[in-house]
């Protein structure tokens, strides 16, 4: 049988936004708990790699949805990793109501030796790699892993990095900054409007005090926005919209 890793989620009234809908940020959060739960039992966990000076940083981010995650509801998260190919680690994931298939997602990885950032090759891990039952089926078909600059983008606020939004590698959780870029847009704007898939991209990190512009640019129907500090590029993002808007 393949290999999956397979749990469910009882959500709670905070993970939902202001339309009781499971808020970007929540669902992120719980397909990278899974993704860490499978680690931790394929033997390359952040317990396993921490002797070793070594983490795995998230690169990319692509999610599809079916249809929104309604408050009420109970999740299940499937996951498993691909084979990988050079330094980018692939894991996919399948987020299900019940039976029903609500989101799938796609994520992209490296590792790194935690003293210079430097990339390493799956070889690395040794046996671990070795005997890791990767498995080769995708749930969703990523249209790019790349997100195109901006060319007109505006300012739509500045902010500073906290304490609260950083993790144990000493810079802003890349789940947080799905929360800095919801903030792009407003209440009215999301209550008439169906996200029906978001891409991030994670370029340099941000450490605590670091202030950061927020940058969007609206094209038809999708928007991309900037997470921008020092003139450079933090993370990039993009948000497709419903054509229905329902």
């Amino acid at each position: 049988m393949a290999y999956c890793n397979r749990k469910t989620y009882a959500l709670r009234y905070s993970d939902f936004d202001f339309k009781d809908e499971l808020s970007l940020t929540a669902l992120l959060a719980l397909v990278q708990e899974s993704a860490c739960r499978s680690a931790d039992e394929l033997g390359f966990g952040y317990d396993d790699l921490k002797p070793l000076h070594y983490g795995f940083l998230v690169v990319n981010t692509y999610c599809k949805f079916r249809r929104p995650i309604r408050l009420g509801e109970t999740i299940t998260v499937e996951t498993w990793p691909l084979p990988p190919r050079h330094v980018i680690f692939e894991r996919h994931y399948r987020v299900l109501s019940g039976e029903e298939e609500v989101a799938a997602l796609a994520s992209r990885w490296c590792l790194v030796d935690m003293n210079d950032f430097s990339l390493l090759l799956p070889e690395k891990l040794g046996e671990t790699n070795e005997k890791c039952p990767y498995r080769n089926e995708k749930t969703v078909e990523v249209p790019n892993w790349k997100i195109a600059k901006l060319t007109e983008g505006r300012e739509v606020y500045r902010m500073r990095v906290n304490v609260s939004h950083c993790d144990h590698y000493l810079h802003a959780n890349n789940t947080r900054y799905l929360d800095f870029f919801t903030d792009c847009f407003t209440m009215e704007e999301l209550s008439r409007k169906r996200i029906s898939s978001f891409c991030i991209n994670y370029i340099k990190q941000a450490k605590e005090g670091k202030e950061i512009v927020l940058l969007r640019q609206d094209l038809d129907s999708y928007t991309i926005c900037e997470a921008c500090a020092d003139g450079d590029v933090l993370t990039r993002f993009r948000v497709d919209f419903a054509e229905d808007g329902q």
